[in-house]
């Protein structure tokens, strides 16, 4: 996962969701991605298992707009926001659980 993007922070009016207590996992996904649908379990299963994480899924072809502006080039993209929005990981590709809860820690402020 890349570092952190201070340029970018990110709040519900853009990604039409609550952001997480702590963090949010916010995915971006298309129709047809096989690999989308087991980052959305991985996603999910990481955000039950830490208080405050969300996971929130955007449709890249619904989001063309918020897609170029965080250049979005591929799905599934993963960027981690802390509790404020800003990115602090991004990803692309099918990510590993291990990858996903170790991005978190650099998210999550205690």
């Amino acid at each position: 996962m890349r570092e952190r993007d201070d340029t970018a922070r990110l709040g519900a009016a853009e990604i039409g969701a609550a952001l997480g207590e702590r963090a949010t996992l916010l995915q971006f996904s298309s129709a047809f991605c096989q690999p989308c649908r087991a980052t959305r379990r991985t996603l999910t299963e990481v955000a039950g298992m830490v208080d405050g994480v969300a996971h929130v899924e955007i449709d890249a072809e619904d989001h063309l707009e918020l897609v170029r502006q965080l250049q979005v080039l591929r799905t599934p993209t993963v960027l981690v926001l802390d509790a404020d929005g800003a990115i602090v990981r991004r990803a692309s590709g099918q990510p590993r659980k291990a990858d996903v809860i170790a991005a978190l820690g650099a998210a999550v402020r205690d």
